[in-house]
């Protein structure tokens, strides 16, 4: 039994093998999707996972899904940055499923409670299938089964009382199959099988002689069971009783108890080896649930801190990538709005049918913020998550890569331009056509001649290959020359200054202008306004140009 949450591949084949039971369970087999493969916790991460956790501040968006949990806090990082690459039925279908978790949060917290608490409890006996021997993984298995039956009647309570309120795809299967898979007759089945197999009026086990004397074909049979009534028991005294062979250990013979146990053991093995995958199953469905519940869980608490603070939220509107989508309104960092008090500005942008975003203007200004929130909005949409805007649509990119100014290299193995084109060369052996990627003042390690030239070629060498690129850049010979060209596949946005220097934190459509007003920077730091009248009155009486 699968969970079946995140993804679209599924099987609803149980495979519980508790003997006789087993082939019960293998007629219930429900629908099977052929599309995205399964969600698999376990898998590894994208090439430049690191680099994208660095440059979009990811870490203060794990945080806060995870709160305290690390199982949370570790799948929203995989599904984050892993996404859904292509797969718009898969997004939307998970984006179903989310809206069921914000309408009902406290039912799924209720679910992702019992399976972390299965999860829990079974570590007490997972040691014991590690034995070898039949008897203890006979054993443990029994305890385990037991132990986990008590979750799955949760499961099947839980599907009985909220099952009707849900809509989506996704949680209308999975109740339906609890509610299918987990009635009365299963449970009944399983608890006669336990206890069966405690065997508590011994083991009745068949074998033929084989070889040598040897025992061989050892067969576990069902010890026959017949209630005994007071009559039965008078009338018993009086029947001669049929003729049997049997025999006495003595006390202290330990080599005929080992003999006795070694024959035990070859009785039991196929039905502890059954009963051993079962409890495995079993464990596993409750490990599959928590993890694709784990993601749900973290959409869920960073959607209430963000309703708190008062900040919007929105189900974005995924397109093919084919389609070069890509506008916002409200559009914020919601690493930011995490890390401070206030709320923070949202942007708004229309940059459809664009492939090139140049973004430019005064320091501080926002360019790296809205860079930012780019980017998290694509990831967030990608994996079928809200998105922290009004409004925000765009179409699906087959990879997003980040190329970020660093610091300098403490180690000295390289210069900082010689790192910037290493980087860039690791990404052009990576990126594929309909990727995405962003530039944060990128080549201005060097001179600007040189590093609008590179980064000219570059970005007309990503363009060509259909690559959407955005790019913040102080360079104003290369913001102005990809301006002049008149390009109509590229948006020009400036970050909004006001008369007085202070930053409005809104990005406008506008042509690049040729200072980045450093001025600003100066008189927030020290206090002092220059005054150009006097300076260019000085010039011109000691004739400088």
């Amino acid at each position: 039994m699968k969970a079946h949450l995140l993804d679209r591949g599924r099987d609803f084949e149980w495979k519980w093998a508790l003997v006789a039971a087993a082939e019960r369970e293998g007629s219930r087999t429900g629908r099977r999707y052929q599309r995205a493969p399964d969600f698999d916790p376990r898998a590894g991460l994208p090439w430049n996972a690191e680099a994208l956790t660095a440059d979009l501040a990811l870490t203060t968006l794990f945080s806060a899904m995870g709160r305290d949990d690390d199982c949370v806090f570790e799948v929203v990082r995989k599904v984050i940055l892993t996404g859904v690459s292509g797969d718009l039925e898969t997004i939307r279908y998970r984006q179903e499923i989310l809206q069921d978790c914000l309408n009902h949060p406290a039912v799924v917290r209720e679910l992702y409670s019992v399976a972390v608490e299965a999860n829990e409890k079974r570590r007490g006996h997972y040691l014991g299938f590690l034995s070898r021997h039949p008897d203890s993984v006979l054993r443990d298995a029994l305890e385990t089964m037991a132990t986990l039956l008590d979750f799955l009647r949760a499961l099947r309570r839980i599907a009985d009382v909220h099952a009707e309120r849900f809509s989506s795809e996704g949680w209308t299967t999975f109740f339906s199959m609890v509610r299918r898979d987990l009635d009365d007759e299963y449970f009944d089945g399983v608890q006669s099988h336990l206890e069966a197999l405690r065997f508590r009026t011994g083991e009745l086990i068949s074998a033929k002689v084989g070889k040598g004397n040897k025992g061989r074909d050892y067969v576990l049979h069902r010890a026959p069971y017949r209630k005994w009534t007071l009559w039965d028991w008078w009338t018993g005294l009086f029947q001669e009783k049929s003729p049997a062979y049997r025999f006495e250990l003595a006390p202290r013979d330990e080599a005929g108890a080992q003999a006795l146990n070694e024959l035990r053991n070859r009785g039991i093995s196929l039905a502890a080896n059954a009963l051993g995958q079962a409890a495995d199953h079993v464990r596993d469905f409750f490990s599959m649930l928590r993890a694709e519940l784990a993601f749900y869980i973290g959409c869920l608490n960073l959607h209430e801190q963000l309703a708190r603070k008062g900040e919007p939220t929105c189900v974005p509107s995924p397109a093919p990538s084919s389609e070069r989508r890509l506008s916002c309104r409200g559009l914020y960092d919601v690493g930011l709005t995490l890390t401070v008090e206030p709320r923070v500005v949202g942007n708004d942008a229309n940059a459809d049918g664009k492939d090139l975003v140049v973004i430019t203007g005064p320091n501080t200004g926002g360019k790296s913020t809205f860079l930012r929130s780019v980017g998290l909005a694509q990831l967030m949409m990608q994996c079928g998550m809200f998105v922290p805007a009004e409004s925000f649509s765009a179409s699906l990119c087959d990879g997003l890569v980040t190329h970020y100014k660093r610091e300098e290299d403490v180690s000295m193995a390289s210069g900082k331009f010689d790192e910037e084109l290493s980087r860039m060369s690791d990404i052009v052996d990576h990126i594929a056509p309909y990727s995405m990627i962003l530039f944060n003042e990128s080549f201005g390690a060097t001179n600007e001649r040189e590093g609008s030239e590179i980064a000219r070629q570059i970005i007309s060498a990503l363009l060509e290959n259909r690559v959407r690129t955005l790019f913040v850049t102080h360079m104003y010979e290369l913001a102005h020359g990809f301006y002049q060209r008149s390009m109509r596949n590229a948006l020009f946005l400036r970050a909004g200054r006001q008369a007085d220097g202070s930053r409005t934190f809104k990005l406008l459509v506008g042509e690049p202008l040729p200072t980045s007003f450093g001025e600003d920077l100066y008189n927030a730091i020290f206090g002092a306004k220059i005054d150009h009248s006097e300076a260019v009155r000085r010039q011109a009486v000691a004739g400088a140009p």
